[in-house]
């Protein structure tokens, strides 16, 4: 058997077909795709009336000197209080994400030691900063019935969810600021 081809070339014309309309109106009748916006590029109204910003808006990130970049050292820790550490921990944790088991996963989420060293190591404060944030952390979960010998342990126990976090660390930035820690 033999097979033969047109003497002309097949043309095909979707317009005359109503091929193209049909799509169209498939692709009408879809629910527009869910999209995610880029909150720190484009802000967006929250129901709250805020606008989003990043965790660190309140400060500026420090900066290197022209000294520093020709010692090739990083710049030097802006200064922040005990109580500023723990706002800015707990909005790190707002914009990362929290965890609880590990310092940190590959999707960028912090347990509240990764969330401190974060701050830290992002240049705002100084070790002496963390100790006393953790001390005034430890104070309000003796103060408040929670007795445990540190406060990763409270916030890898089964029972703690995210917004006891948050809430411990505005209540020990509450006592550091009164204290002015």
């Amino acid at each position: 058997m033999r097979l033969t081809l047109p003497s002309r070339p097949l043309l095909v014309d979707p317009g005359a077909s109503g091929l193209v309309a049909e799509i169209e109106a498939y692709l009408a009748s879809l629910p527009a795709p869910a999209r995610r916006p880029a909150p720190y590029i484009c802000p967006m109204i929250c129901p709250h009336g805020q606008v989003l910003q990043p965790w660190n808006a309140e400060h500026l990130p420090p900066r290197r000197t022209l000294r520093d970049r020709l010692a090739r050292r990083a710049a030097r820790p802006l200064p922040v209080s005990a109580a500023e550490h723990l706002r800015l921990t707990s909005r790190y944790l707002t914009q990362y994400g929290w965890l609880q088991g590990a310092m940190w996963d590959p999707a960028g989420r912090v347990c509240l030691l990764g969330a401190q060293a974060a701050v830290l190591g992002h240049g705002y404060g100084t070790a002496a900063t963390v100790r006393t944030a953790r001390a005034q952390l430890m104070e309000v979960l003796h103060s408040t019935g929670r007795p445990v010998s540190s406060p990763d342990q409270y916030n890898d126990r089964p029972t703690t969810r995210q917004s006891d976090v948050h809430r411990l660390l505005e209540h020990a930035a509450l006592r550091a600021a009164r204290l002015r820690l």
